[in-house]
């Protein structure tokens, strides 16, 4: 068992926590993606998570995700959960979704009624993020730049993987209220004559270019594609051996530029790195976000270095006329993989459900 205290680094607005901070709950909780779904038993008491059971499946390896929570429930069967909260990667409307990265479509009621569980909540997977920050510590969180969270404002939540996800935090003076967004579908931007390449090279494969076709996991590659068969960055032999051989090209071409081999790799994460920092200084701009910028998902805790390097702060600062806003919100990248899964523990005891 793994017991997790949430200390509220930043204090979070629950509708119901009144009425159950004392009662224990079982919560099942969720976070699906495209790539994989994690899911948990929590027990939830006095705004504490401790984390009964947990396993990660491979989303695209099952037809729904039903099938996913019945098998972890065959594996799990003395655990009998009172309420279910799911956080997916998609565009949450009236308790129903239909999966941005994956051929799943969800309605939480159908959940609910099949598990014999009335109280049940479905979140974008930012949605559930953000929530999850109630439940982060300290140590949770790296500071790229300093700031006063205390003083409050708006804060985003930016989170590249498998796809692109944007969160928002209002601010109401007291607590916070996290909403999702689906920014990361907005039209790129380019700003360069290179970018200008990189939009129309991707643009005779997608007929609108997004931000997500540039900051996530498949935007890593799109971009290394991009310099190998537009630019000419030479490809060297041992490169193109781990490429056929992975899984994961986007990874082989992170973990190169990371360890400083290949020069086509390490450009592609410098471009990488340009455009996270032009999306993250949109979303505070749009948000307002003063409060501060968290950078979550699969990609940033694995690229840290490159984000502590001047390339990300300066290019994230280069804004109109909205420098002195910029620059006073503090970055921090979400260290913990697991914030989602934390938030829908979270959501699942003191949220609203579909029901209520």
């Amino acid at each position: 068992m793994e017991s997790n205290t949430a200390k509220f680094l930043v204090p979070l607005a629950f509708p119901r926590m009144a009425a159950f901070i004392k009662k224990s709950i079982c919560v099942l909780a969720g976070d699906v993606g495209g790539t994989k779904t994690n899911l948990a038993l929590f027990k939830v008491q006095n705004c504490q998570l401790e984390r009964l059971c947990a396993s990660s499946y491979h989303s695209k390896e099952y037809n729904s995700l039903a099938d996913v929570i019945h098998q972890f429930l065959q594996e799990h069967p003395d655990i009998k959960p009172e309420r279910v909260c799911i956080g997916v990667a998609g565009p949450v409307i009236q308790g129903k979704v239909e999966l941005t990265n994956l051929n799943w479509q969800v309605d939480i009621r159908d959940i609910g009624q099949s598990l014999g569980i009335e109280e049940a909540a479905l979140l974008n997977d930012l949605e559930a993020t953000a929530y999850g920050l109630a439940g982060l510590q300290e140590k949770d969180l790296f500071s790229i730049r300093s700031g006063d969270f205390e003083r409050g404002g708006n804060m985003a939540v930016l989170a590249p993987g498998t796809g692109l996800g944007e969160a928002g935090l209002f601010w109401n003076g007291e607590t916070y209220h996290p909403f999702a967004t689906e920014g990361g579908h907005c039209d790129f931007a380019p700003r360069t004559e290179m970018d200008m390449e990189l939009l129309q090279y991707l643009q005779k494969q997608v007929e609108v270019v997004s931000w997500e076709h540039v900051v996530s996991g498949p935007g890593i590659f799109n971009i290394y594609r991009f310099l190998r068969d537009e630019k000419g960055r030479e490809e060297p032999a041992w490169l193109s051996k781990k490429l056929e051989e992975a899984d994961d090209p986007t990874a082989v071409v992170s973990e190169a530029a990371t360890e400083g081999r290949g020069e086509i790799c390490r450009e592609t994460m410098r471009h990488f790195v340009r455009y996270l920092a032009h999306e993250a200084c949109n979303l505070v701009l749009k948000l307002k976000a003063s409060g501060g910028l968290f950078l979550g998902g699969g990609i940033p805790p694995k690229i840290t270095h490159l984000l502590l390097e001047e390339r990300f702060y300066t290019h994230y600062l280069h804004c109109d006329r909205m420098q002195d806003l910029v620059e006073s919100v503090p970055v921090c990248v979400i260290q913990n993989d697991k914030t989602a899964l934390l938030g829908a523990a979270f959501y699942g005891a003191y949220g609203a459900s579909a029901n209520a």
